[in-house]
């Protein structure tokens, strides 16, 4: 076997390789027999089947089986040994003018190309500038969260009047442009929470309802969101954006969630026994949760200015004609016009990746397993916190992350959230970062 290289530009290369009878033929021949040995053909006992009766039917196809077979460890092998960094995958060359017998005495030749990843230095220092923003939690936003709360934590009521943030149970009927009822339109039963309507208007006419009252509503105006009329009254996200009829609701019935009250049994619900013991202690709670989660907004959004400030300071070259037959060659369905769109965004990606890899090479980061199951234990932690603020046993936890990881691409995912982390880390470790309080409205208005 002959294996040759050519570099046929800065970033590609063409792997020549040559194979000859005495290569493939052992592997050949062994194949046959195995295939004889479980076979089972008619006129024959299963185990007693000819070796040459295989390669008189089946020769060919285990022919090219194990040709392919050799080039592929061939190839894979030599990339190895000579530590030739590559991007995508080698794209086969195809070449018209060999012309292959497959009769085991062929000698036969296949090119390859390579995209090679290009040779580049990570270039950070303190010089490095970054705002790291401490976003504040404003009175506004903690008494919603509160509320939110305290309400998840409340106990359900049937008031005999409505009022603002109650929720109406109703029957929705279309009506004609002249006021009367649509024949053939839309009726349906459902929940209509009024903290969702935002036309002021509307929302007053929902207001101070009993059973059986009826109003008249544009469901455009009064819900607005496609999918939530979508919902209420039992049809397509599209038809419901097309919708323009007025409706009339008439209220079955009022729901009140009243809210929980702020005593011992509620803190200890929250927080386990005896964390918290009086109001004070509780809001201090809350709001250091709601911080905690504009931490990772914050947190977020300095990683996305490294990574764009990084990208800009490493302008490497990519092999981009090679990637981009190579993204054609392994997507049937990208068309050309999705190939052009998002082939930036791809490179963009890729020159990040590599600038990744070489930050964790150089500074030999290692993510062990034990890493991987703490991160998805913060993951599945902070899921169930948003429907309830006490923590799950430990116990549990770890349990559900396991179970969560047994998932091949759950686990792939956070791997490559870890190795994210990690490499953000590292480059915080160097650069300088100038922290900046900011109130959380303001923080918005950034990311816009």
């Amino acid at each position: 076997m002959n294996i040759t290289q050519e570099k046929t530009g800065n970033l590609n290369a063409v792997v020549k390789i040559k194979i000859a009878p005495a290569d493939y033929s052992g592997k050949v021949e062994k194949a046959i027999k195995d295939q004889a040995k479980k076979a089972q053909l008619p006129g024959f006992r299963k185990g007693m089947v000819p070796p040459a009766h295989i390669k008189k039917m089946y020769g060919k196809s285990i022919l090219v089986e194990e040709v392919n077979n050799l080039l592929n460890d061939t190839l894979s092998n030599y990339i190895a040994e000579q530590k030739l960094e590559i991007l995508g995958q080698p794209l086969p060359q195809m070449d018209d003018a060999r012309e292959f017998k497959w009769d085991n005495t062929d000698e036969f030749e296949f090119d390859y190309e390579l995209g090679l990843a290009p040779a580049f230095e990570v270039n950070i220092s303190s010089k490095d500038k970054f705002t790291q923003y401490v976003v504040k939690a404003d009175q506004e936003t903690l008494e919603s969260r509160i509320k939110n709360i305290r309400r998840s934590y409340g106990k359900m009521t049937n008031p005999e009047v409505s009022a603002a943030d109650d929720v109406l149970y109703v029957e929705l009927t279309q009506l004609s442009p002249d006021g009367s009822v649509f024949e053939g339109g839309i009726t349906s039963t459902a929940t209509v929470r009024l903290d969702q309507i935002k036309d002021k208007k509307i929302l007053k006419s929902l207001i101070g309802l009993k059973k059986d009252d009826e109003v008249t509503i544009d469901i455009q105006k009064a819900l607005e969101d496609a999918a939530v009329i979508a919902k209420a009254l039992n049809i397509s996200e599209e038809d419901a954006a097309e919708l323009k009829s007025n409706f009339k609701l008439v209220v079955k019935n009022v729901n009140r969630l009243e809210e929980a009250d702020l005593n011992q049994e509620f803190f200890d619900k929250l927080f386990g026994e005896g964390t918290v013991t009086d109001e004070a202690g509780f809001r201090a709670k809350i709001q250091e949760e709601v911080e905690s989660m504009f931490t990772q907004d914050a947190e977020r959004k300095l990683s996305n200015d490294i990574y764009e400030q990084l990208l800009a300071k490493h302008n490497f070259e990519l092999p981009d004609e090679f990637l981009r037959r190579w993204l054609k060659a392994t997507n049937e369905k990208l068309t050309d016009e999705e190939l052009v769109e998002g082939y930036d965004d791809f490179a963009k990606n890729l020159k990040w990746t590599l600038i990744e890899n070489k930050i964790i090479k150089d500074n030999s980061i290692e993510i062990k397993y034990e890493d991987v199951v703490q991160a998805a234990k913060a993951k599945l932690d902070a899921q169930f916190r948003m429907y309830s603020p006490s923590p799950l046993p430990e116990d549990q936890l770890a349990q559900y992350a396991v179970q969560f990881l047994q998932e091949k691409e759950n686990a792939n995912r956070t791997f490559e959230e870890v190795k994210a982390l990690k490499t953000f880390e590292q480059i915080k470790s160097i650069v300088t970062l100038e922290q900046k309080d900011i109130d959380y409205d303001k923080f918005v208005a950034l990311e816009k």
